[in-house]
């Protein structure tokens, strides 16, 4: 539990994690300051950046909070710490926003908006587009089917201004997600255990399971450099993405026909690369996917063996 302390209103916070992404970083700030309330507290959890470059964006930004990071505990457990810090400074919202976004001037204006009538709202996300092509959607939130297969919603649909009102979603990404406090009290913080990825999903599915509402504010604007089809894959990718979703379907009880479903997919993706020739590039991702199976069946949680992410 968290002890509130006084903090002006609205009592957000907004956490950014660079991971050795000092350009992205420095960009992202900057939007951030250039919408936010001047009560809203920005802090910077930094894996990487030297001393100089820290000091050049708090000179920038002479309001921002940094906090250097020994380790990288991946998406989950670094952005815990920042959480647990913007609760301890009395936030009532917590903004999580990847280091390659950009967000609107009135982006956080929205979310507030989004949830100002809503007691019931525990997460709320922007619209998400793609950076390099900034007038297409990456996701306006997220659903789980009925086989709990996880897919973003108008995912590379043009913006045209057809998404206007507040709905519930599923979950919403992670790349940039506000989360109130009463939620985090009731339910806790990211799982640790999946490192990267599905986390976000997992958090909004406990949400849910709990009575709090999940929501897309597609007025407020995200733009995110991450998530475009077509750039190259790390194998760690693979690796988390197999192992987490079953983490995922294990954790909340799924039926049975998510598991088949989910064990069909992933043999038939093995299948696919051990047909394919023999490149170092596909012995690499197949033996990343057949070590989250293996790992999802010791029940190993955290990182990706002998893996930097």
């Amino acid at each position: 539990m968290w002890t509130r302390i006084a903090v002006a209103q609205p009592g957000v916070a907004v956490v950014v994690l660079n991971y050795h992404r000092f350009l992205d970083t420095r960009e992202c700030l900057s939007s951030v300051f250039a919408s936010a309330d001047p009560s809203v507290r920005v802090i910077l959890l930094d894996l990487g950046s030297s001393s100089d470059q820290l000091a050049s964006l708090q000179g920038t930004h002479p309001r921002l909070q940094v906090v250097p990071l020994s380790e990288n505990r991946g998406y989950a457990g670094n952005n815990n710490i920042g959480v647990r810090l913007a609760l301890d400074q009395g936030a009532d919202w917590v903004l999580l926003l990847n280091e390659d976004t950009r967000i609107d001037p009135r982006c956080m204006a929205e979310l507030m908006a989004a949830v100002e009538a809503r007691p019931n709202a525990g997460v709320v996300g922007p619209l998400v587009c793609h950076y390099d092509s900034p007038a297409v959607i990456q996701s306006s939130g997220g659903r789980l089917d009925a086989r709990w297969r996880s897919f973003h919603l108008s995912q590379d649909e043009p913006d045209r201004g057809q998404l206007t009102e507040v709905r519930q979603v599923d979950w919403v990404a992670g790349c940039a997600m506000q989360m109130r406090r009463g939620l985090i009290e009731r339910i806790g913080l990211l799982d640790e255990r999946f490192f990267n990825y599905w986390e976000e999903t997992e958090f909004c599915l406990r949400a849910r399971r709990n009575g709090w509402e999940i929501l897309n504010a597609p007025r407020a604007k995200v733009w995110h450099k991450g998530g475009r089809a077509g750039r190259p894959v790390d194998p760690s990718v693979g690796y988390y993405m197999t192992r987490n979703r079953f983490l995922f379907l294990a954790r909340h009880r799924a039926p049975l026909s998510a598991w088949i479903t989910a064990w069909a997919e992933t043999l038939r993706t093995l299948a696919a690369m051990t047909a394919r020739p023999n490149s170092p590039a596909t012995a690499a991702h197949r033996a990343a996917v057949t070590q989250g199976i293996r790992d999802f069946l010791r029940q190993r949680g955290g990182p990706m063996p002998l893996a930097r992410r």
